[in-house]
């Protein structure tokens, strides 16, 4: 199996095997119970009918009777159905019947692409997507979502600050193709 956060290289591959990597140590497939328990700080899934939170802001959830919610019901929740698990390291696991289907990268762990500073730079570096989405908010192009169907990932230029801004892998919208 391949980390891929040790070996950062393997985030541009346009063709990707999903089978053969792990993020943090998990594999897609995995259980999400092996998701690092102590790393995540934040979780969505179902039993959530109103959360609250924010920068600076200690997160509350609620259910649908308004009873508060902890954190570890959320993520025991959401380990064992649908949802998404955040981690403090920028990183988010996907889960989906109990079983991690997708990851998320942001943050830090996209500083090996720093030195690409424009999106020409990035097509060289990422390869031609399979499809890209243009992302314009009054009048002003604020990203790219690149599509690479052969790695089941999406790739998003962040045009305003010219960097690498987001990159999932698995099962997401669009990831697989049309």
């Amino acid at each position: 199996m391949i980390e891929i956060l040790d070996n950062p290289d393997v985030l541009a591959l346009p063709q990707l095997d999903l089978t053969t990597v792990t993020m943090n140590g998990v594999p897609l497939g995995a259980p999400a119970t092996d998701v690092p328990r102590g790393t995540i700080v934040e979780a969505s899934s179902s039993i959530v009918a109103r959360y609250s939170g924010g920068t600076d802001i200690d997160s509350a959830y609620h259910d649908a009777d308004g009873r508060r919610l902890t954190l570890d019901e959320v993520v025991d929740h959401t380990a064992r159905s649908d949802g998404f698990l955040y981690c403090a390291d920028k990183l988010t696991y996907k889960v989906r019947a109990g079983a991690v289907v997708g990851f998320a990268i942001y943050g830090p762990h996209l500083s090996h692409f720093a030195h690409l500073t424009s999106y020409e730079e990035f097509l060289a570096a990422f390869g031609s997507p399979s499809r890209v989405d243009e992302n314009v908010s009054y009048g002003d192009l604020m990203s790219y979502d690149n599509y690479y169907w052969g790695a089941r990932k999406l790739v998003k230029w962040d045009a305003w600050d010219h960097r690498v801004s987001l990159i999932n892998f698995g099962v997401f919208e669009g990831n697989s193709g049309p």
